[in-house]
């Protein structure tokens, strides 16, 4: 692993251009059907989860995320068959630990307590880490049927092999030897960058129990139930000209798109969220609750009922394309852009006048391309009329895959001064045929000239080679907040080699404070995570950023794992930016001594 720092990085390369600035069990209930379940999850990328161990301590999936390969044993304190692999699965973590082989045990079954659970830890000398999964809740996105089912994971969280540990133990029967260990050799051979052999074998064990998590006498229909989860979760995004391939305002809508609605909620990637859940409180954080994707499954799981159709709740109403409503004004590019068939477009610069003369107070900012289909990143910067500058300009807003409009708080706003021009910055991706596009900013005015100006800052690290075929590169980046402040977002921001970011706050007193885990990064999806309130930080704290990249063949989205990869613009490039934005305190804010 190599770890490059910031710490030296002189403070002019805080103005370099950047890619982005603002930071701005029952079948019916659980996510798992029976039939075959656990055998329909190969390649299934599993997303972080947190569960307690038995002393109570939130543990996260993402904690063993530097093991090579992880192992999830699902188990139970009186399962025969489970108690009998028991000891194996004890020698076989001594025996890969040196190997990076990390065995994780989880607990979903009804009759077991936390007590019972440290019991037979203690009885058994478990040395691995046991979870307890009291409602089922990471059971179902395993897909698990039986105790003890053993998943075996890669470095990136996919699921390459399912089944049993070996085959020498059964319903009613017990060798001295098994024929074959078909856990460990599916071990070896992802260890050993190979396809496993063997992807799924037939589990001899107990049954889990499921829990309903619904009344027994609920029909679930779309009036009454999934209709208004889809419009609360789903709509945001799905509603006619967004990046979104399709609209989830009607009934039509979901029953037509039921089984791939099904597939990316249960999986968890839809709503899509990053965040590791221990850390922070956000206000647009995107995760759907458990009962609500207990009730979404079951309205599907039942046939996607209808029910009374008087019942059902009117769709929201959108701007046509907008996210942040009906824009109180729209700045677009004066002409249209040329995009060619096939090669490299530099990033271009298209000067847009405001044509006002007063400062503007912004409290949204949505860039919206004209041609989604070749736009692969807008960012909008100001600068003084007459000015020739590009490159270190403030920013006020961006566009990426995945990324959400710049939503400022009430009583805060941007000001673009009067004088100024804004600056849109266009990266083009061909796709094969010429075609055009006139890209557009629509903004949101501050409804009175706001109490505070948010301001942007950032942690920025663009002096670092990631080596060929480094999976886990670590990256360091650090700013210090020269005065007092109140934190109101945080963004990572990497490319397709970024693998984790976490935001660390190193207080004056010399406490710490974890502002922000990213266990998961996804490129496709660039959160602003906006606090839930805005956060106190004094003058002296230290913000540091973690960040790793992932340069070997186990990354899907490397474009080439024999480069090293440098600093730059494009996406087979790589960035290191931990952005943040913050307003000064009111007069009556009182700056605690520590968090």
């Amino acid at each position: 692993m190599t770890r490059l720092s910031n710490t030296s990085l002189p403070r002019l390369l805080y103005g370099v251009t950047v890619f982005s600035f603002f930071v701005g069990a029952v079948v019916l209930s659980s996510g798992f059907r029976p039939a075959g379940a656990a055998y329909d999850v190969i390649g299934r990328r599993i997303v972080d989860f947190v569960l307690p161990d038995t002393s109570g301590t939130e543990v996260a999936f993402s904690d063993f995320r530097d093991a090579r390969v992880r192992v999830v044993i699902f188990t139970g304190t009186e399962c025969p068959v489970g108690n009998a692999y028991v000891p194996d699965l004890v020698e076989f973590q001594k025996r890969y630990r040196d190997q990076s082989v990390q065995v994780i045990g989880v607990n979903a079954m009804l009759s077991d307590t936390a007590e019972s659970i440290q019991k037979h830890v203690a009885e058994y000398k478990i040395d691995f880490p046991v979870l307890v999964d009291k409602q089922q809740t990471v059971a179902d996105l395993f897909g698990v049927v039986r105790i003890p089912t053993a998943f075996v994971l890669d470095r990136r969280g996919r699921i390459r092999y399912v089944g049993r540990f070996d085959d020498r133990i059964g319903i009613g029967f017990q060798r001295e030897t098994a024929n074959r260990s078909d856990l460990e050799e599916a071990v070896k051979e992802v260890l050993g960058g190979k396809e496993v052999s063997v992807t799924q074998t037939k589990v001899e064990g107990c049954k889990i129990t499921r829990q309903s998590r619904l009344p027994k006498d609920h029909s679930v229909t779309y009036a009454k139930d999934a209709a208004e989860i889809l419009h609360k979760r789903c709509a945001g995004c799905h509603h006619e000209d967004t990046a979104a391939p399709f609209a989830l305002l009607t009934y039509k809508d979901s029953k037509e798109r039921a089984e791939m609605i099904r597939e990316v909620v249960a999986d968890r990637r839809m709503p899509p969220w990053d965040a590791d859940a221990r850390f922070g409180k956000f206000k647009n954080d995107l995760r759907m609750p458990q009962h609500e994707i207990d009730t979404l499954l079951a309205w599907i799981d039942e046939g996607t009922h209808l029910g009374d159709e008087k019942e059902v709740p009117e769709p929201p109403k959108f701007a046509s394309g907008w996210n942040i409503g009906q824009p109180d004004m729209v700045f677009q590019m004066q002409e249209e852009f040329t995009v060619p068939a096939t090669g490299t477009v530099q990033y271009k610069y298209f000067v847009v006048p405001t044509n006002v003369d007063h400062d503007l107070w912004v409290q949204a900012v949505e860039p919206r391309p004209g041609n989604r289909a070749v736009v692969h990143h807008i960012i909008v910067y100001m600068r003084k009329i007459g000015s020739k500058q590009e490159k270190g300009l403030p920013a006020i807003g961006g566009m990426a895959v995945g990324e959400e409009p710049v939503i400022m708080p009430e009583g805060t706003g941007i000001r673009i001064p009067k004088g100024y021009e804004l600056i849109f910055q266009m990266h083009y991706t061909p796709t094969g045929k010429e075609t055009t596009d006139r890209s557009e900013a629509g903004v949101i005015l501050c409804k009175q000239p706001p109490e505070r100006e948010v301001h942007g800052g950032m942690a920025i690290n663009p002096l670092f080679a990631i080596a060929p075929g480094d999976p886990r590169c670590e990256v360091l980046s650090t700013t210090t907040i020269q005065k007092d402040v109140e934190l109101l977002s945080l963004m990572p921001h990497m490319h397709v080699r970024g693998r984790d970011f976490k935001f660390t706050a190193v207080y004056p007193d010399g406490q710490s404070e974890v502002l922000l885990n990213v266990p998961n990064y996804d490129f496709q999806w660039q959160h602003r995570y906006r606090l839930a309130s805005p956060k106190m930080i004094p003058a002296g704290t230290r913000i540091d950023c973690v960040a790793h990249f992932d340069n070997s063949s186990e990354n899907p989205g490397n474009p080439d794992p024999t480069k090293v990869v440098t600093w730059g613009d494009q996406t087979w490039e790589e960035m290191m930016i931990g952005f943040f934005t913050y307003v000064d305190p009111l007069p009556t804010s009182i700056i605690p001594l520590r968090p």
